[in-house]
């Protein structure tokens, strides 16, 4: 048994913690999703639907800014979402899963496989129609219910397995952004964009000078925000572009840290240290205040605050994004909106193409991109990771609402991703339930 060094062990912790707030927000989403669909076909639906469309924002003299509720989810709440996402994208390509051309080829190649295959789907069933701009639609994994249903298998699921859909969801999230930012946006407006890339500028600058005042990013990063959603890229663009400026690394050396602390710690221990006596003695206060600002340099901010938005992102911004764009009518059309060729592209797109994109891309990037199966993960349990990533549910739904103006195709298009990620989640259950190792593998 081969003991893991300190980095190695940290990060597994991290991956550990991660994993399993994902999985316990799952049930929350659940919880939203079904309260949606509930209330939108129950006999106050229309309190419901008022709800979402019920407008607030703020004025001043003649200026009038206002969105729906639940564009306010979608364009202000979500940014924090992305936000989150662009700080796991961001840690993975520096210090984690993707940092590295032999640990990134087989989940890029992965997610790249499970992005093409549903597109071209999709693109099959509705070539030369009207809403073939819903390509992107089954290309999304929802990363919370992938890894939730997987965590229903316990120890049983090696660490491999847990490690590789999370990074192939992570990647899939950076494609989808691309895809986001490049085929869903329409009119672009120069002078927005140029006013939100002064204020990422200043982002970074502040970020270089180390200025720790809080309010100022907050302030600059709500600036890029309005830059962006004024010109005319989805706002939530804006959340992954602040993440980018985000440092993953300590910003000084560990010698630095250790020296720093240990001096200001020995002068602590030589005064006469009490619980208030720093109040009156300026040299303790002004120690205690280096040393907190050593740990703080030496803990990295994307880290830090990656740890602190997650379960924001989880338990509120998540559950909330189901509540308010999961409920649809379910009545006599519903089975027809499976059967259009929109909710036939999605529905085959997610569980059929994230199926055979993904397994037939991990098989070339491991056969000829020089990438390797996680040790003590089989092909069939990658094939069953395969058939999770077929739960496309909020990024498919996000996706949805930005290809589809029709509200009618929007809702047959929302049915067919529930009915799809029910489909890939029973499935991949199926699968695992039967490869995965009866009893939890050995930890090495």
């Amino acid at each position: 048994m081969s003991t893991p060094t300190p980095s190695t062990a940290n990060r597994m912790t991290m991956f550990k913690e991660f994993f399993h707030s994902e999985s316990s927000g799952a049930i929350v989403l659940l919880s939203s999703t079904l309260v949606a669909l509930f209330w939108a076909n129950s006999p106050w639906s229309d309190s419901y639907f008022d709800l979402v469309n019920t407008y607030i924002g703020v004025s001043w003299g003649s200026v009038t800014f206002k969105m729906s509720l639940g564009h306010w989810v979608a364009d202000g709440l979500m940014v924090i979402f992305f936000f989150v996402v662009g700080l796991e994208i961001k840690r993975e390509l520096v210090v984690g899963q993707l940092s590295s051309a032999r640990q990134a080829v087989l989940p890029v190649g992965a997610a790249l496989g499970g992005m093409i295959a549903p597109a071209l789907v999709y693109v099959f069933f509705n070539f030369g129609g009207d809403d073939i701009n819903g390509w992107g639609v089954p290309m999304a994994t929802d990363i919370a219910f992938a890894l939730g249903i997987l965590s229903l298998f316990g120890r049983r699921v090696p660490i491999g397995l847990k490690v590789f859909l999370a990074a192939l969801a992570i990647a899939d999230d950076l494609g989808a952004i691309m895809v986001i930012a490049i085929f869903y946006t329409e009119n672009i407006s120069g002078g927005a964009l140029v006013f939100a890339g002064i204020f990422l500028t200043l982002l970074a600058v502040a970020n270089r000078l180390g200025i720790r005042q809080t309010w100022i990013y907050i302030l600059l990063a709500i600036g890029a925000w309005t830059g962006v959603l004024a010109s005319g890229v989805h706002a939530t663009v804006a959340g992954v572009l602040v993440a980018m400026l985000v440092p993953v690394r300590a910003t000084i050396s560990p010698n630095e840290f250790l020296e720093r602390t240990r001096k200001r710690l020995s002068e602590l221990e030589n005064a006469d240290l009490s619980r208030d006596s720093m109040v009156d003695d300026k040299a303790q206060m002004a120690a205690l205040d280096d040393m907190y600002l050593a740990v703080e340099d030496m803990r990295p901010a994307g880290i830090s605050l990656e740890h602190q938005l997650h379960p924001v992102q989880a338990f509120l911004i998540l559950p909330l994004f189901a509540l308010f764009k999961a409920g649809v009518p379910l009545g006599g059309d519903s089975l027809g909106a499976l059967f259009s060729p929109v909710g036939l592209g999605v529905i085959f797109g997610l569980f059929i193409g994230k199926q055979i994109g993904i397994t037939l891309f991990s098989f070339l990037a491991v056969r000829i991109g020089g990438g390797a199966l996680p040790s003590g993960v089989s092909w069939k349990q990658l094939w069953g990771a395969s058939c999770l990533a077929g739960v496309g549910f909020t990024m498919s739904i996000f996706i949805g609402e930005l290809a589809f103006k029709d509200a009618n195709t929007l809702e047959d298009a929302k049915i067919a991703i529930l009915v799809a990620s029910l489909i890939a989640g029973v499935a991949g259950y199926i699968v695992l339930g039967r490869v995965l190792p009866r009893e939890a593998p050995a930890e090495s």
